[in-house]
């Protein structure tokens, strides 16, 4: 029998088998974050297809995007990707790739953020699927792209050698981790972070008068997931109260985890 044998027993051949194991578990959870946020850009191409084929067949203004937004949040609550300024990306990004080939380019494998902001700072369509290419390829963020386009490197290619980093192992890039991190591919697989934090959210508000009645006199609730547009950037408060005597405004952030420090100046995104 070996199971009573001391760990250091195991040797080298474990450490192998355990650095397999846990390379094979990242691949499979980047393999299943990239299916479904093709699914996810796939599906808003779609909806801004239709809103632009809509637009231009049956003359609605702008003001069907404001409608749908309200129709599409109240039939989906929990997803936060039905926003006005959402859905006309979703317009945009159909406008920018017209073609239903879109799906099979490399710009559908990107994290929506990220053709959000190919569709800010990129207007030449060629220079535009240039970067996507690249940043599917050298795994950027959403960052390193920004600085990309701000400095030129479609431009600066042509002259240099190579003016980018290695190439980083997928399961490890900047780009992975940020699509294993992207809100809105939660809110699409109705799968949060943390399920029981919205479930607690849920349970608050639909005994919202209880609540207030806790937390004392002089609040008023605002609101349950409440957007702000920060910079162009959306975040989502799980609980918003005005206090009438204080004159302020109360933020509840919800977290089933104990205190930790780092909780204090957390984003809501």
């Amino acid at each position: 029998m070996t199971d009573n044998l001391p760990n250091g027993s195991w040797g080298e051949d474990y450490k192998r088998w355990l650095a397999e194991l846990k390379q094979r578990v990242e691949r499979a959870r980047l393999r299943a974050v990239t299916s479904a946020n093709r699914e996810l850009v796939t599906l808003y191409w779609q909806i801004g297809r239709e809103i632009l084929d809509r637009q231009q067949r049956e003359g609605w203004g702008a003001g069907v995007v404001d409608q749908l937004a309200r129709d599409l949040k109240a039939a989906f609550p929990d997803m936060r990707g039905f926003s006005p300024r959402n859905l006309k990306y979703m317009r945009s990004l159909a406008h920018a790739w017209p073609d239903a080939e879109f799906v099979q380019q490399p710009a559908a494998q990107l994290p929506w953020f990220h053709l959000c902001t190919l569709l800010d700072k990129v207007k030449d369509p060629e220079q535009r699927s240039w970067y996507a290419d690249k940043t599917l390829e050298h795994g950027w963020s959403r960052q390193v792209l920004t600085m990309q386009i701000e400095t030129a490197a479609y431009t600066r290619a042509g002259s240099a050698v190579t003016n980018f980093t290695e190439t980083l192992p997928q399961p490890q890039s900047d780009l992975a981790r940020e699509a294993l991190k992207d809100p809105y591919i939660f809110d699409f697989l109705d799968l949060t972070e943390d399920a029981q934090e919205r479930d607690i959210e849920q349970a608050l508000t639909r005994h919202i008068t209880r609540f207030l009645l806790e937390l004392g006199a002089g609040f008023a609730f605002v609101g349950r997931q409440y957007r702000l547009d920060v910079g162009g950037d959306e975040f989502f408060i799980d609980l918003l109260f005005y206090h009438l005597k204080l004159r302020c405004y109360v933020v509840v952030e919800l977290k089933t985890t104990p205190f930790r420090p780092e909780c204090a100046g957390e984003g809501t995104g």
